[in-house]
């Protein structure tokens, strides 16, 4: 079993890498030129992405910057997933699953299952919708199985803990509890992601989190990482958790995984220095 990482020098990759699960090969590309890593342009040279896939069981694609703004930008998105797909079918590669996002279902409130219908969702989001549909419709055409992954936060490359700095601030609302969202640590992400790889069949579309989310807040306190709170205006919302019912027929996470402990243990391992590839 060996699978393929695009992508893999951004803030996902790098934290996936240095755990990743013994027993099943990995390839990490990168456009530029880094000690560990294949160096390829997946847009640009189609031909060495094709020689980076022969062999592979499986293609993951985090390739995409979660921060473009602009239209070029988003629709990159969707160029680096079909260049992906078609790169994958040249080289008998069958299976290829893309990063997508939570982003896709914008603000809606509680559970969210794979079916909910987005609200006021995001340029970034609509992207990412956009990307879904235009490479499960290439999947189908030229007989690759592509399943789109809709992550949650991962500890690390998230907005509280990987972007936290010194007078961070939180929304609080009013029955004293922080917002909470569906996370993922980094070891938890590199187990599910080898289980998919692994899977007989995988859904088109589905939900990768811990089986239930976590207050910001919490999150925070146990990295001991200090916090200004702020009462929350009346657009917060209080809580969104992914429904994670389909991925627990690939890789069944236990409840723990979203314990805030759990979570900044799995950030921190993926985080050391000793435990960083270069």
């Amino acid at each position: 079993m060996s699978v393929v990482v695009l992508g893999a020098n951004g803030r996902v990759g790098r934290l996936l890498r240095p755990v990743w699960p013994e027993g099943c090969a990995a390839v990490w590309q990168s456009r530029s030129s880094q000690a560990g890593y294949s160096r390829c342009d997946i847009l640009e040279e189609p031909y060495l992405l094709e020689q980076l896939l022969q062999g592979a069981s499986a293609l993951l694609c985090l390739a995409g910057s979660a921060q473009a703004r602009t239209k070029v930008a988003l629709r990159d998105h969707s160029r680096l997933a079909q260049a992906s797909i078609a790169a994958a079918a040249r080289a008998g590669v069958t299976r290829v699953l893309l990063a997508s996002s939570a982003a896709v279902y914008g603000r809606a409130p509680s559970s969210v299952y794979e079916e909910t219908v987005g609200l006021d969702v995001s340029e970034y989001g609509l992207a990412k919708l956009e990307m879904e549909e235009a490479a499960l419709a290439l999947g189908q055409a030229q007989g690759v199985e592509v399943s789109c992954l809709r992550i949650g936060n991962v500890a690390g490359a998230d907005a509280i803990l990987g972007a936290w700095q010194p007078g961070f601030s939180l929304d609080v609302f009013d029955n004293g509890t922080t917002p909470e969202r569906s996370y993922i640590g980094p070891e938890s992400l590199a187990k599910v992601v080898v289980a998919l790889a692994c899977a007989e069949r995988v859904d088109p579309v589905v939900n990768v989190a811990a089986p239930r989310a976590t207050a910001m807040g919490d999150l925070l306190n146990a990295a001991e990482l200090p916090w200004q709170p702020r009462r929350a205006g009346p657009n917060a919302i209080a809580s969104v958790s992914l429904a994670t019912g389909k991925l627990a027929r690939y890789c069944a996470l236990p409840e723990r995984a979203a314990d805030p402990a759990v979570l900044v243990a799995e950030w921190r391992r993926a985080s050391e220095p000793a435990g960083r590839i270069a």
